[in-house]
């Protein structure tokens, strides 16, 4: 099976969750499976960009990407956090190549429709799976940092939910799983839903119980499910042990997204 894992928040910043999130990857692999891995870095940036003295400014989940912001992005995520992933697994014995979205023109980019100005901010537009599936025939991982090259020659941040959706969809995974700092999407009550239907998402973003990180996230686990992949899963990082067994027994864990 093809599975497509997107990793972010404690995943990248817990030495103990991120270690039981590789372990688990790896185990994906070594029982067969094709395994791409798609992550962001957003506290990583942030703090880096705190340092340079530029703040950070967000719209509706999104973050607003100047020139300065994309480089730093770019550092970041395609260096520091993209390396320590790639390093994490092939300490396990797991060979990763560590890529950003635009390296062999895998993905590309266009500027962001929104409603307010966000600058580099970006959306797959185009996808080749090639480089993807060549890596995997070396039993390899594919490790994949939220940058896309735009057509205009200009790297794009892309948000890392959207870009897993996309890697999904280009490769014609079979799962996609986003591992998060959250147990899960959460009703008008607080608890946890353990299956949300896509016709569910648009009443509870009308109903602001869905707001911020939550709605790029929700809009992925849509545009993948609408466009063929099978499964989508939102699964607490902290239960990553739970991953291999994900469509082979009951996983209590986190919120199955479905189409109806």
């Amino acid at each position: 099976m093809k599975f497509v894992v997107k990793l972010g928040g404690a995943g990248l910043e817990n030495p103990t969750i991120l270690d039981g999130c590789v372990h688990a990857i790896a185990e994906l692999v070594r029982d067969g499976n094709q395994v791409a891995v798609v992550h962001g870095g957003g506290v990583q940036l942030t703090k880096t960009l705190e340092a340079l003295g530029h703040p950070s400014t967000f719209d509706h989940g999104l973050r607003v990407t100047d020139a300065e912001t994309r480089d730093a992005a770019l550092m970041v995520l395609s260096g520091k956090v993209n390396k320590k992933l790639v390093a994490s697994l092939d300490l396990l014995g797991q060979p990763a190549v560590g890529l950003s979205g635009g390296d062999g023109l895998t993905f590309r980019a266009r500027k962001k429709k929104t409603e307010h100005e966000l600058g580099f901010v970006g959306e797959i537009a185009a996808s080749d799976p090639r480089l993807l599936e060549a890596i995997w025939k070396l039993n390899s991982v594919p490790v994949l940092s939220s940058m896309a090259l735009g057509f205009d020659g200009e790297y794009y941040n892309v948000n890392a939910d959207e870009m897993a959706a996309a890697c999904a969809v280009a490769c014609g995974a079979d799962a996609l799983v986003f591992l998060t700092d959250v147990p899960g999407v959460k009703d008008a009550t607080g608890a946890v839903l353990r299956w949300l239907s896509i016709d569910q998402i648009a009443e509870m973003t009308q109903s602001a119980v869905i707001t911020g990180g939550m709605l790029p996230k929700l809009a992925s686990c849509r545009n993948a499910l609408l466009n063929g992949v099978k499964r989508v899963r939102i699964l607490p990082a902290s239960a990553a042990s739970s991953l291999p067994d994900l469509c082979s027994a009951r996983v209590a864990q986190g919120t199955e997204v479905m189409v109806a």
